[in-house]
């Protein structure tokens, strides 16, 4: 079995590190061109011609299934990955966990990239999932790009700003970008308030992780014999895992694999 996950950067960690939990002996694919990034603040029509680029080198080495880990991607080239690549390679896109996140009944808050805040793809999802539950929408400037780089001061400043944004009667938190996944620890610390339960934190890794199971056919196995296929695919070409991945511990578990060349 081999799974390819896609993103403009590391934000594909977080679902690569869920398929790796559910199916320790799938080979992985990480497609991402960290060059490029943001995607966000990018046209629609430059988005799509990216995320074809990455997941076309993707699709090259044959994978099962292609998990589009980004939601920005998802937003704008979602259909254009499907109606080129499918029926032979099943796509599953990211959406934000909104539906989960209102059932306790809200408030809720969705942190995101600004240019999906405010969106006409998320405001449609607040209203088709969030019903009469209160929802903020929360911009989190410069916060992807700190998380690609592994920028400690940086990932805080951001945190701390969007945290003050946050109404404090919130009680659970959608992570509407692929990069809040790997700083969750600390995105729930700066949201900690004395004597209240901790805010629920609600990202997509693991809900696309199993999608992806699903459409080929597979059955979590969490105690199969762990594989050790790990391609990682930077602009198309081989290259080692990020080091900036390694600060994660989610890109720890993957580990430092040879990759094929």
């Amino acid at each position: 079995m081999k799974i390819a996950l896609m993103d403009s950067g590391i934000g594909l960690l977080a679902a690569a590190a869920e398929v790796r939990r559910l199916r320790p002996d799938a080979d992985l694919v990480l497609s991402s061109d960290p060059g490029s990034m943001p995607w966000g603040p990018r046209t629609p029509e430059d988005v799509t011609a990216r995320a074809l680029d990455v997941a076309r080198a993707a699709a090259a080495l044959r994978p099962d299934a292609l998990i589009v880990a980004c939601n920005t991607a998802s937003v704008h080239a979602l259909p254009t990955l499907r109606a080129e690549l499918e029926p032979a390679l099943p796509v599953i896109g990211t959406v934000p966990a909104i539906k989960p996140s209102v059932a306790a009944g809200g408030p809720v808050a969705i942190w995101a990239t600004p240019a999906t805040t405010g969106s006409p793809y998320q405001r449609g999802l607040i209203r088709e999932f969030a019903g009469s539950v209160a929802v903020t929408e929360i911009p989190c400037p410069g916060l992807a790009d700190a998380v690609e780089h592994a920028d400690d001061q940086a990932i805080d400043r951001a945190i701390a700003a969007a945290a003050a944004r946050t109404p404090r009667d919130v009680r659970a938190v959608v992570l509407g970008c692929t990069h809040y996944e790997l700083v969750a620890a600390r995105i729930r610390d700066a949201l900690r308030q004395a004597g209240l339960p901790p805010v629920a934190l609600h990202g997509s890794a693991g809900a696309v992780a199993a999608q992806a199971l699903r459409r080929i056919g597979a059955a979590p196995a969490p105690s199969a014999e762990p594989a050790t296929g790990l391609t990682v695919l930077l602009g198309g070409d081989t290259a080692d895992l990020p080091q900036a991945a390694l600060a994660y511990a989610e890109g720890r578990l993957l580990g430092v694999a040879s990759p094929a060349r």
